[in-house]
């Protein structure tokens, strides 16, 4: 009995050690992208990779307060411009604090929405809707306002409805629910 139980045991813990290895296998097999010194997986979801990131812990606080955690986390797709920690620094003194109190929830998710598109935009696509508009191309977000897309050499901005341009910095980080594309600025309704 004891020689059959070894037996077992023994079968159990190579079985875990295939399955933790194929895991591992997997996960190094997806194009992961870097962002806030977190290696980005294409296998999860944007809130899943957002909370991992470093430059983006003043968006995820502020996605949490919005009550958006589920939205974002659900089957989308969505296109996310990921504005920085720095980019929410360049706000007036004040604004994001006040923002994330609750009753100024509704002009919050007002602002959030504005940064998300329904569907799933590579840069590629922006870039091909940018040249195809002779130079610029609008979407409506998910809030219901448009966001403005132009390019300048190598480099891609969005426009917001008050006239300030926020770049591109890092483009093309899949997720299992659409894509991000990280700015250097808030984009305002």
């Amino acid at each position: 009995m004891k020689k059959l139980t070894k037996i077992v045991a023994l079968g159990i813990m190579s079985l875990s050690v295939a399955v933790v290895n194929v895991a591992v296998a997997q996960k190094a097999k997806e194009k992961t992208v870097m962002v806030g010194g977190a290696p980005m997986y294409p296998s999860k979801n944007i809130v899943e990779n957002a909370v991992n990131s470093k430059d983006h812990t003043t968006l995820v606080a502020a996605v949490k307060a919005a009550g958006l955690v589920e939205t974002l986390s659900s089957k989308g797709p969505f296109t996310v411009f990921a504005p920085t920690n720095e980019a929410f620094n360049k706000l007036p003194k004040g604004t994001v604090e006040t923002l994330v109190k609750p009753e100024n929830k509704a002009t919050l998710t007002k602002i959030l929405t504005y940064h998300v598109l329904s569907g799933n935009f590579s840069a590629k696509d922006v870039w091909a809707a940018v040249k195809k508009g002779n130079g610029k191309a609008t979407m409506k977000t998910v809030q219901g306002g448009n966001l403005t897309f132009w390019t300048k050499g190598k480099d891609l901005y969005v426009r917001d409805a008050k006239g300030n341009d926020a770049k591109v910095t890092i483009a093309d980080v899949n997720q299992s629910n659409g894509v991000i594309h990280v700015v250097d600025a808030v984009l305002m309704p």
